[in-house]
């Protein structure tokens, strides 16, 4: 118990810059005596004492605010940093190394007994203040909730889900974006998270000239082929993926700033 608790405390050390002492962390940190709490309360729900169980779980959100059922399963290096508001429902699973801030719901959406009905976050997975993850689905290993986002699907591992309801961003193509977005001036994600129209607007003119790029780096590959091989060829010269037909949908872009 003692192994566990001094693990905890060193976990809040390191992840947050506000906490000076480990006698601080013990004595002022809601999100490790609901812990505490809980661990207790998953002890008598697992020896069948489900009312012991239930009751505690009551007095630990009494005291810090956070409510976690006595089913739910935690494991290992959780942070719960301020914690008000924490919702984690019965069948909820979070996996080592998890970060989860306040007003957070990892709530169910089926009404049916014995079902999965709540999340399964696994391993170094971060939820955003007021998001709600509502399901009984996986959010993959080191993917990321933005605040407010109210995710209803799984989450790839290493993803960000933004917006409500939440999208899925895909590491890959968010770094393309960003990478692109430097050359032009503009961070598609340093001014807004969410799903502003002027900032979606923005995104879409920044992948659409992403686009465009590798189309005239194939087009210039076909002119130089072309030179050298000489006009009769000059068909079979142009690549398979190259566009030839103009698919902004520079109208649909204008809907979203109306």
């Amino acid at each position: 118990m003692f192994d566990r608790l001094r693990e905890d405390i060193t976990t809040i050390l390191e992840r947050d810059p506000a906490a000076r002492s480990r006698l601080e962390v013990l004595l002022c940190y809601p999100g490790l005596h609901a812990l505490v709490w809980h661990r207790r309360a998953k002890w008598f729900w697992t020896h069948r004492m489900h009312v012991a169980g239930r009751f505690l779980s009551h007095l630990g959100r009494f005291f810090t605010g956070i409510e976690i059922h006595p089913g739910a399963t935690i494991g290992r290096r959780v942070f719960i940093d301020h914690g008000m508001g924490v919702v984690i429902g019965e069948m909820a699973e979070i996996q080592d190394d998890c970060t989860i801030y306040q007003g957070v719901t990892l709530g169910g959406t089926s009404l049916v007994k014995g079902a999965k009905r709540h999340p399964t976050l696994e391993a170094g997975v971060i939820i955003g203040a007021n998001a709600s993850v509502l399901g009984g689905f996986t959010v993959g290993a080191g993917a990321r909730v933005g605040s407010g986002a109210v995710v209803t699907r799984p989450v790839p591992a290493g993803a960000t889900a933004v917006g409500n309801p939440a999208r899925i961003v895909a590491a890959d193509t968010d770094a393309a974006r960003e990478a692109t977005a430097a050359r032009l001036g503009f961070s598609a994600y340093g001014v807004t998270q969410g799903d502003d129209p002027i900032a979606q607007a923005m995104k879409g003119l920044i992948d659409n000239a992403s686009a465009h790029e590798h189309q005239i780096a194939l087009l210039w590959t076909a002119i130089e082929r072309v030179l050298a091989e000489g006009l009769a060829q000059a068909r079979d010269c142009v690549p398979k993926d190259a566009q030839v037909d103009e698919k902004f949908d520079a109208e649909g872009l204008s809907r979203l700033v109306k």
